[in-house]
C-alpha cells in the first residue's frame, strides 16, 4: 500500500444475496489528488464508495480512510458523500439547506457562504430548491458535501445529466479542491472525465480491470481517446479474464487432471 494513501482496502469482498459484488479488492487511493472511478453501470462503483464511506455491509476484507475504519466516528466530519440522489429538501431554501446541514456538522456558520461562492449559487441562495434546475440542484447537493471542509470528498456521477458548461464548471472546483490538498474520489461513466483525473480506477464486473494514470492509459491501449482506450482494455480483460474462467471451470470438472 501507498505511505501516502487516503484509502488503503484489502481483500474487500462484498456479497448481494447469493452473489459475489467483489471478491477480494485490493487499492490504495492517494492523498490530495482526483482519482476517477470509471466504468459502465452495474460494475461495481457505488458499491465500493459506499464501502469507502462505511455504510456499506462488507462479507470480509478491511476499509481504512485517513488511518481509522471506514465509516468510523472520527471520520463523519472527516469524509464527505455525494450520493446519485439528490440528498436536499425541496421546500427549503439553497441557505436554509446547507445552514441545517452545517449545524448537524457543528461546522462554523461562515462555511455556508463559502460553499454557496464555491458551487457559484449565490444569486440563488435564497431560492426553494424545488424551484431550481437539475443542475443547480446537483451544485446544492455538492456544496453540502464540501461543507465543514472535509479532507476527503466522495462523489458518486456527480455530473451525469449536467450541459457541457456546468460539466466544465465543477470539474475546475474539483481540480482546486484537489490543489488544497482535499481527496476526491469521483465516478462517472462518461470516459472523457477520465482526462481530467489525477489517476484512474478502470472497473468492470466488480473488478478493478486497470490503476493508471490518463497519460498512461493512452500509452498502453496505444488510442487517442479514453473511450476508445477503456473498450481496448475490455477486449483485453475478456481475453484473460476468460482464460482464468475456463482454467477453474476445467480444474473443477477434471480435477484428476490437476498436477499432471
Amino acid at each position: 500500500m501507498m505511505n501516502n494513501s487516503a484509502v488503503e482496502i484489502s481483500q474487500l469482498r462484498v456479497r448481494r444475496g447469493s452473489t459475489d459484488v467483489f471478491d477480494g479488492i485490493d487499492l490504495a487511493i492517494p492523498r490530495g489528488q482526483i482519482t476517477g472511478l470509471l466504468g459502465p453501470s452495474g460494475c461495481g462503483k457505488t458499491t465500493l464508495m459506499r464501502s469507502i464511506v462505511g455504510v456499506q455491509k462488507i462479507a470480509s476484507g478491511e476499509v481504512t480512510v485517513l488511518g481509522e475504519p471506514g465509516g468510523s466516528r472520527q471520520l463523519r466530519r472527516r469524509v464527505a458523500y455525494g450520493t446519485q440522489g439528490a440528498a436536499i429538501y425541496g421546500d427549503l431554501s439553497v441557505r436554509q439547506n446547507l445552514a441545517y446541514f452545517a449545524a448537524l456538522l457543528k461546522a462554523p456558520k461562515r462555511d455556508v457562504d463559502r460553499v454557496i461562492d464555491e458551487v457559484g449559487l449565490r444569486a440563488q441562495s435564497g431560492q426553494l430548491v424545488d424551484s431550481l434546475s437539475g443542475g443547480q440542484a446537483t451544485r446544492v447537493s455538492l456544496a453540502m458535501a464540501l461543507i465543514g471542509s472535509p479532507e476527503v470528498v466522495v462523489l458518486d456521477e456527480p455530473t451525469v445529466g449536467l450541459d457541457p458548461v456546468l460539466r466544465v464548471e465543477l470539474w475546475g472546483l474539483f481540480r482546486e479542491l484537489a490543489d488544497r490538498g482535499v481527496t476526491l474520489i469521483v465516478s462517472s461513466h462518461v470516459m472523457d472525465e477520465a482526462l481530467r483525473c489525477d489517476r484512474l480506477l478502470l472497473m468492470r464486473e466488480g473488478r478493478i480491470i486497470a490503476d493508471t494514470t490518463p497519460s498512461a492509459l493512452l500509452e498502453d491501449t496505444g488510442t487517442a481517446d479514453p473511450e476508445a482506450a477503456f473498450l481496448a482494455l475490455i477486449e483485453r480483460d475478456r481475453g484473460v479474464y476468460g482464460d482464468t474462467r475456463r482454467a477453474r471451470r476445467d480444474a473443477r470438472d477434471h480435477p484428476e487432471e490437476e498436477g499432471r
